[in-house]
C-alpha cells in the first residue's frame, strides 16, 4: 500500500537536478510514483538484471536557507557518478545497485516517519546510505541492530556516533570531529608546543571534541594550562587565558562565536607574533563577512586579529594523484564532479559520498565471495530484516573493506574513517593550506614555507624563563663585611675595657659578668653576618648546606647571649625596684623572554615548625624584657648604673628584630635586599647595645675618674601615679608620703652637720687648754655636759662598736646629769666617773666616737648600716630621728 498522491511542499526549480533524482530513483511526494521507489534499469549492463536495494536517508528539500539540505543536494552529483562507474565496471554481476531516497527533512519525526515507510513500504533494503543531521541520524542509527542493517554515513561527524555499544551497526567514510584531535597533538609536537588553553563554546558537540582532545593530550608530556568555556560572551574566558600566560589557544566554536572571541582578542592584544589560535576549519568560505556586523568590533581589527589562525578539519579530497579504485585520480575525479553537477550546488562532502558507494559495492562484493565460498545456496539478496546471519556478514565486511578513494585511503577502526585531516591558516584574508596529517601513517606533512607565522620564528607556547641566579653583590657584601669588622674591633674594645676596669665600683655596679655576656652575643651576632652573605657564587652546593645550619646556630646562640644578658639585668632593677617586701640587695660585681630568578635559601623538611618554635620562645623573651624595660622606664640608679640604658638597648633591639624579620621574609625574592637589611639590623642591634652599655662608663671613667670610689649613694626618680588600694605600699606611695618628710631630714641633716663640726672645734680646743686638774673636769660637766648628751642621743641610734656603746651607756646611767659638778665628799678620785672624764678618757673616746658619729648618724636620715640585714634603730629615738622606712633608702655622704 503506498501513501496517498500529495503535491510537494517546494518542487525543484533546475531541470538537472531533477533528472538526477529521477534516474537516482527518487520522486517527489504526490507525482503519482510510490515514495521512495525506483524507476527501471535503463542503460544497465546486460549481466545486471536483480537489484540490490539501498536505502538512502538524506534532506533533500530545496530550502536555500536550510544548510543540512544543500550538503544532500550537494553529494547527488557524486552519487551517480559512483553508481555509474560501478555498474560500468560489473563489479556487482548479476546485481546491480538500486539506490532508494528518502527525505528526512532534517527532522527528527519526519526522518523517523521516513525510515519507517521505507521498511514497510518499500523492498527489502541491504544497508541503509545517509545520515546528515545529528540528531535525525543518530535515532535511526540505534535502532538498526534490531532491523539487522548496516548503516554508513557521508556526511555525520558528530563523536557521539562512535560508540560502538550505542550504535554497533553504524559507519561513516567521513571522519567524526574527534579526528582532528590526533592531527592537532601532532601539530603540538612538530612545534614543540607543550602549554596549551581551551576555549570551548557551551555546545554539545564542541564540548565532546574537547572532552576527547584532553584524552588524546594526557600522557603526551603537553599540559593545558587553562580550560575555558563561554555560552555567549567570551571575553572574560579570553582575558582570563591571558592572565594565564596562555599562548597556544585550541578554540572549538562556531563562525558566529568565533567573530566575538577575535573580537575580544583584538581587545586584549591576543594576536600576534606571541599568539597562536587554532580553531575549527569547516567554516564557509568568507564566514566572518555574515556575522561582522553582529559584533561591535571593526572589520580592520577583526581582521588583524585573525591573521594567522590555523584551521584543521577533514581533506574533502585527498591531494595525492594516485590512482582511485574507479581508475581515476582524485583530481580527475574532481573535474568529473564539477561537469556533472554544473551549476548546481557543492559540497565538501561529495567525495566522502562518492567513497561511499565503492565502500557498499565493495562490502557487498566480499560478501557476495563469503557466501559463494562457505553457503552456495543462500544469496545476498536473500536478506530481510530478520536475517541476523547475513547482517553480521554484511557489518564484518563492510569493517574489513579497504582501498585507496578520492578522500584517500579509506580504512575503518571500529568503524570510524582513519581519513586525512588538512591545516590551513589564515593570510591576508583568505584560508591557505599549510599541511595535512594522514591518520592512517600517523605522519604530518608542512608543505615547505608555507606556513607564516608573524613573528621570525613560531610563537613560543609561554613566556621563555631564562634562570638566573640571584647572588649577593660583591660591593655589597665587601661594605657590610667591612662594617661588621669595625663592630668586632669595638666589642674586642668594649671586651678589653670591661675587664680591665672590673674591680673599678663603676664597671663592679654594672655587673661586668653580664657585660662580658652582652659583648660575646654581639661578636656572635655580627660573625653570622659573613656567613650570610655566602651564596653560590663563593661556596659550592654542600658548603651552603652546612653553611645554613652554622649560621642559624650562631646569630641564634649570638642573640640568646646577648638579649639574656640584657634581659638579666633589666629583671634586676626590676626585682629591686617593683617589689617593696624585698630584702636588700649587696652591691653587684660585675624578546619574549622573561627572567626568572632561580634563588638559593635554607629550608629543611620541619621548616615551619622549627621556626614556630625559635620564634615562640624568642618572641616571648623579647616581649618580656621589653614589658620590664618599659616598667623600669623611670628609674635612674648610679648605684645600677647602666638601667637606663639597658632598658633602652632592651626596646631597640625588640624593635628592631621584628621589623628585621618581617621585612627580610617579604624580601626573600632579592638577595641583595634581604642580605643588606639582615646585616644592617644585625649591626645596628649589636653596635647601639655595645654603645649604650659601654660608651657611657667609658665618658664617666675619662671626665670623672674620682667617681668611681665616691661612697654608694641611691638616687632615684619616678614619676607619681595613681594606684588602688592593693598597690598602695608601691614605691610611688612611698614616695608621695615621704616627699615632704625627706625635705625636712636634709634641713635637720644640715643642721646636725654644722653643730658637729663646732663641738670638734670646741672639743679640740678644751684639749689643748685645759689640764689634768680637777678644775678640768668641773669644766667639762659644766659647760659640755649638754654635748656629750647630744652626742649620747645621736649614738644611740646606731649599731656601732658594744663596747664603745656599752661605755657611754654605763657612763650615763651611773652620773646623771644632776649628779655633774657636784662635790659629793663620798666620792674618791678612783671614782669610774673621775677615770671616765678625765681628760686622757674624753680625747681618746671622741677620737673614737666621732669618726663613729659620722656613719651612725646615718640611720637617722634613712641611710643603710654596713653592720646589720635591717635599720637599727633605738626604742627612746624621739621621732625627728627616727629614718626613713626601708623602702625608701638615700646614701649620704660626705658627713
Amino acid at each position: 500500500m503506498h501513501p496517498s498522491p500529495r503535491r510537494p511542499a517546494a518542487a525543484t526549480s533546475n531541470p538537472a537536478m531533477l533528472l538526477l533524482l529521477l534516474c537516482l530513483g527518487w520522486a517527489p511526494p504526490g507525482w503519482g510514483w510510490p515514495r521512495g521507489s525506483s524507476r527501471g534499469a535503463a542503460g544497465l549492463p546486460p549481466n545486471a538484471t536483480t537489484p540490490i536495494s539501498i536505502m538512502g536517508l538524506m534532506p533533500l528539500s530545496q530550502s536555500e536557507e536550510d544548510q543540512k539540505s544543500r550538503i544532500g543536494r550537494g553529494v547527488l552529483p557524486a552519487v551517480q557518478l559512483a553508481m555509474d562507474q560501478i555498474r560500468n565496471e560489473s563489479l556487482l554481476n548479476p546485481y546491480f545497485l538500486d539506490l532508494r531516497l528518502y527525505d528526512t527533512e532534517c527532522d527528527n519525526a519526519k526522518g523517523l516517519k521516513a525510515f519507517y515507510d521505507a521498511i514497510k513500504y518499500g523492498p527489502n533494503h541491504l544497508m541503509v546510505f545517509g545520515g546528515v543531521c545529528a540528531t535525525v541520524t543518530s535515532i535511526i542509527a540505534e535502532s538498526l541492530k534490531g532491523w539487522n542493517l548496516v548503516q554508513l554515513s557521508f556526511a555525520a561527524t558528530t563523536p557521539e556516533l562512535a560508540d560502538k555499544k550505542k550504535y554497533p551497526y553504524f559507519f561513516r567514510t567521513v571522519p567524526s570531529d574527534n579526528a582532528v584531535n590526533p592531527a592537532i597533538l601532532k601539530l603540538l609536537k612538530h612545534y614543540h608546543w607543550k602549554r596549551v588553553g581551551t576555549l570551548t563554546q557551551d555546545v554539545q558537540r564542541f564540548s565532546e571534541v574537547r572532552n576527547d582532545l584532553t584524552g588524546v593530550l594526557y600522557g603526551e608530556d603537553i599540559e593545558i594550562s587553562d580550560t575555558e568555556s563561554f555560552s555567549n560572551d567570551p571575553c572574560t574566558s579570553v582575558k582570563k587565558l591571558k592572565g594565564n600566560d596562555v599562548r597556544i589557544i585550541l578554540g572549538q566554536f562556531d563562525e558566529e562565536m568565533a567573530v566575538k572571541v577575535f573580537c575580544c582578542a583584538y581587545d586584549e592584544e591576543m594576536y600576534g607574533s606571541k599568539y597562536q589560535w587554532i580553531i575549527p576549519g569547516w567554516y564557509e568560505n568568507l564566514w566572518w563577512e555574515s556575522w561582522i556586523n553582529s559584533s561591535q568590533c571593526l572589520s580592520k581589527n577583526l581582521l588583524a586579529a585573525m591573521e594567522g589562525y590555523i584551521g584543521v578539519d577533514f581533506e574533502p579530497l585527498s591531494s595525492k594523484t594516485n590512482k582511485t579504485i574507479s581508475g581515476r585520480t582524485p583530481q580527475q575525479y574532481e573535474k568529473e564532479y564539477n561537469a556533472k553537477r554544473g551549476d548546481g550546488q557543492s559540497s565538501k562532502f561529495h567525495g566522502y559520498a562518492y567513497d561511499g558507494i565503492w565502500v557498499i559495492a565493495r562490502t557487498l562484493q566480499r560478501a557476495m565471495n563469503y557466501l559463494n565460498s562457505t553457503n552456495k545456496h543462500q544469496k545476498i539478496e536473500d536478506f530481510n530484516y530478520t536475517n541476523h546471519k547475513l547482517g553480521k556478514i554484511f557489518l564484518n565486511a563492510m569493517n574489513e573493506t579497504r582501498f585507496f578513494g578520492v578522500t584517500g585511503e579509506v580504512v575503518f577502526r571500529n568503524g570510524e574513517r582513519m581519513g586525512t585531516i588538512k591545516f590551513t591558516q589564515f593570510q591576508e584574508q583568505k584560508e591557505v593550506k599549510v599541511g595535512e596529517y594522514n591518520a592512517v601513517d600517523d605522519k604530518l606533512v608542512i608543505i615547505n614555507n608555507s606556513i607564516r607565522f608573524q613573528g621570525l620564528e613560531p610563537p613560543k607556547d609561554k613566556t621563555i624563563i631564562q634562570e638566573e641566579l640571584r647572588k649577593i653583590s660583591l660591593p655589597l657584601y665587601s661594605i657590610l663585611s667591612a662594617l661588621t669588622i669595625l663592630g668586632m674591633i669595638m666589642a674586642s674594645a668594649f671586651l678589653f675595657f670591661n675587664i680591665k676596669n672590673r674591680n673599678q665600683k663603676l664597671i663592679k655596679m654594672s655587673s661586668p659578668y653580664m657585660n662580658n655576656l652582652i659583648i660575646l652575643g654581639g661578636m656572635l651576632s655580627y660573625a653570622s653576618i659573613f656567613l650570610f652573605g655566602l651564596d653560590g657564587s663563593f661556596v659550592s652546593e654542600k658548603t651552603f648546606e652546612t653553611l645554613c645550619t652554622v649560621r642559624t646556630w650562631i646569630l641564634t646562640v649570638g642573640y640568646t647571649t646577648a638579649f639574656g644578658a640584657m634581659f638579666a639585668k633589666t629583671w634586676r632593677v626590676h626585682a629591686i625596684f617593683k617589689n617593696v617586701k624585698m630584702k636588700k640587695k649587696p652591691d653587684p660585681a660585675g624578546r619574549d623572554i622573561s627572567i626568572r630568578p632561580i634563588l638559593e635559601h635554607c629550608e629543611n623538611t620541619h621548616m615551619t615548625i622549627w621556626l614556630g618554635i625559635v620564634y615562640a620562645y624568642k618572641g616571648l623573651l623579647m616581649l618580656f624584657g621589653c614589658f620590664l624595660a618599659w616598667e623600669t622606664r623611670n628609674v635612674s640608679i648610679p648605684a645600677l648604673n647602666d638601667s637606663k640604658y639597658i632598658g633602652m638597648s632592651v626596646y631597640n633591639v625588640g624593635i628592631m628584630c621584628i621589623i628585621g624579620a618581617a621585612v627580610s621574609f617579604l624580601t626573600r625574592d632579592q638577595p641583595n635586599v634581604q642580605f643588606c637589611i639582615v646585616a644592617l639590623v644585625i649591626i645596628f642591634c649589636s653596635t647601639i647595645t655595645l654603645c649604650l652599655v659601654f660608651v657611657p662608663k667609658l665618658i664617666t671613667l675619662r671626665t670623672n675618674p674620682d667617681a668611681a670610689t665616691q661612697n654608694r649613694r641611691f638616687q632615684f626618680t619616678q614619676n607619681q601615679k595613681k594606684e588602688d588600694s592593693k598597690t598602695s605600699t608601691s614605691v610611688t606611695s612611698v614616695n608621695q608620703a615621704s616627699t615632704s618628710r625627706l625635705e625636712g631630714l636634709q634641713s635637720e641633716n644640715h643642721r646636725l652637720r654644722m653643730k658637729i663640726t663646732e663641738l670638734d672645734k670646741d672639743l679640740e680646743e678644751v684639749t689643748m687648754q685645759l689640764q689634768d686638774t680637777p678644775e678640768k673636769t668641773t669644766y667639762i660637766k659644766q659647760n659640755h655636759y649638754q654635748d656629750l648628751n647630744d652626742i649620747l642621743s645621736i649614738r644611740n641610734f646606731t649599731d656601732g662598736k658594744d663596747g664603745e656603746k656599752a661605755i657611754l651607756k654605763n657612763h650615763l646611767d651611773q652620773n646623771p646629769p644632776a649628779q655633774w659638778g657636784s662635790s659629793d665628799p663620798s666620792r674618791t678620785s678612783k671614782d669610774p666617773i673621775e677615770d671616765i672624764n678625765s681628760p686622757e678618757h674624753i680625747q681618746r673616746r671622741l677620737s673614737l666616737q666621732l669618726p663613729i658619729l659620722h656613719h651612725a648618724y646615718l640611720p637617722s636620715i634613712g641611710g643603710v648600716d654596713a653592720s646589720c640585714a635591717s635599720p637599727c634603730v633605738s626604742p627612746s629615738a624621739s621621732p625627728r630621728h627616727r629614718h626613713v622606712p626601708p623602702s625608701f633608702r638615700v646614701m649620704v655622704s660626705g658627713l
